[in-house]
C-alpha cells in the first residue's frame, strides 16, 4: 500500500533525511518512531505529500505522489499534531466544510453519518468545536482525516495531551481503523505503540535504524533468554524437570515468594522459546504455572538503546 524507497531529504548542507527506504502493506498499523530531530515529521510530512524529497520515492497503493499529488491524496487522511480546527464552528459545520476541500461527490449525509458513528461523536455534532474536550477535538480530527474513504490514515501524536481515559478510547478507535485502513501511528508513547501496532520503525538521524515487530526487535537487541517461572510444586522436583529440558542453560532456585510455591529462574540457549515446553512439562506432573514472564525488553528498552549513545546502525 506505502512504498518508501531510498528517501533523502535535504536542507542546505544538513541531511535531514537520508537514504530511508520501507513499506506498509494493506490494513497494516504500523508505528512510526524517533527521536525529536530524527528526521520522523519530515519523513511524515514528505508521506502526506506537504513537502517534496530531494530524492528517493514514495508511492500510495503505486501512485508516485510527485508525479501524481493529486491522485495520491485522495488515498491519504492525514491527523497533525495540532488538529486543524476551526474553534468557532459547529462540529457539522466544519465536517461538511472538509467535504468541500476535498471535493467529495458522495452522499454526503450518510458519509457523514457514516464517520460520526465509528469516531463516537454523534452526540456533539451540532456543538461549538471550542466547547469539546480535547478527546472530542481529537476525535473530530480523526473523522476529518476519514472524509473521502481514505485508504490509508496517517496519525501524528493522537493521543497528546489526553487523560488516561481518553487515551485508552483513542488506542481501541485506531484499532478498530487498523479493520479497515492502512495506519501509520506517530507516537512518543511507547506503550501506546506496543498494544496497538503490528510493526515498528525507528528513525534515527535521518535513518532508519530498526523494522520489525516489538517481539522481533526484542528478541534481536537482547542478549538476556530468561524466563520467570512460579509453580506450585515440590521444588526439588520442579527444579530437576526445569534442569533436564532441552535447550535450558541454567536454572536459579528464586526461593518461596508465595505459599506452597516455588519460584525459578531459567535460562534459555539463544532463539530457545521454552515456554510450550516448560508448560507440558509441568502438567505431565500436574504442578500448576501460576505465573511465566519473560525479561525480554520492552519497546520502550529498544527505543532508548536504538536512540542512545552507540545505538544501533541499519
Amino acid at each position: 500500500m506505502i512504498e518508501v524507497t531510498d528517501l533523502v531529504k535535504r536542507y542546505g548542507d544538513k541531511c535531514a533525511v537520508d537514504g530511508v527506504s520501507f513499506t506498509v502493506r494493506k490494513g497494516e498499523i504500523l508505528g512510526f518512531l524517533g527521536p525529536n530531530g530524527a528526521g520522523k515529521s519530515t519523513t511524515m510530512n514528505i508521506l502526506t505529500g506537504y513537502l517534496s524529497s530531494t530524492a528517493g520515492t514514495v508511492k500510495i497503493d503505486g501512485i508516485d505522489i510527485l508525479e501524481d499529488p493529486i491522485e495520491a491524496k485522495k488515498k491519504i487522511g492525514y491527523l497533525p499534531e495540532q488538529p486543524p480546527l476551526y474553534p468557532d464552528m459547529t462540529v457539522k459545520d466544519y465536517l461538511n466544510f472538509v467535504c468541500d476541500l476535498k471535493k467529495y461527490r458522495g452522499d454526503r449525509r450518510e458519509h457523514l453519518k457514516k464517520i460520526c458513528s465509528t469516531v463516537k461523536i454523534d452526540g456533539v455534532y451540532e456543538r461549538l468545536i471550542k466547547n469539546l474536550s480535547k478527546g472530542y477535538r481529537q476525535r473530530v480530527g480523526i473523522a476529518q482525516a476519514m472524509i473521502g474513504n481514505p485508504e490509508v490514515l496517517i496519525l501524528d501524536e493522537p493521543t497528546v495531551g489526553l487523560d488516561p481515559h481518553q487515551i485508552i478510547e483513542i488506542r481501541n478507535l485506531i484499532r478498530d481503523l487498523g479493520k479497515n485502513h492502512t495506519v501509520i501511528l506517530s507516537s512518543h508513547i511507547l506503550p501506546e505503540v506496543q498494544a496497538v501496532c503490528d510493526r515498528v520503525i525507528v528513525i534515527h538521524h535521518g535513518k532508519l535504524v530498526a523494522d520489525g515487530t516489538p517481539n522481533s526487535l526484542s528478541r534481536q537487541l537482547s542478549n538476556d533468554h530468561r524466563l520467570t517461572v512460579r509453580i506450585d510444586g515440590p521444588r526439588r522436583d520442579v527444579y530437576n524437570i526445569l534442569s533436564r529440558i532441552n535447550g535450558v542453560v541454567r536454572v536459579d532456585d528464586l526461593g518461596e515468594k508465595e505459599p506452597g510455591t516455588c519460584d525459578f529462574q531459567v535460562e534459555a540457549s539463544p532463539d530457545t522459546d521454552l515456554r510450550r515446553t516448560i508448560f507440558f512439562r509441568m502438567a505431565e506432573r500436574k504442578y500448576p504455572i501460576l505465573s511465566m514472564r519473560s525479561s525480554e525488553m520492552t519497546l520502550e528498552d529498544i527505543f532508548l538503546q536504538l536512540t542512545g549513545e552507540g545505538g544501533m546502525k541499519a
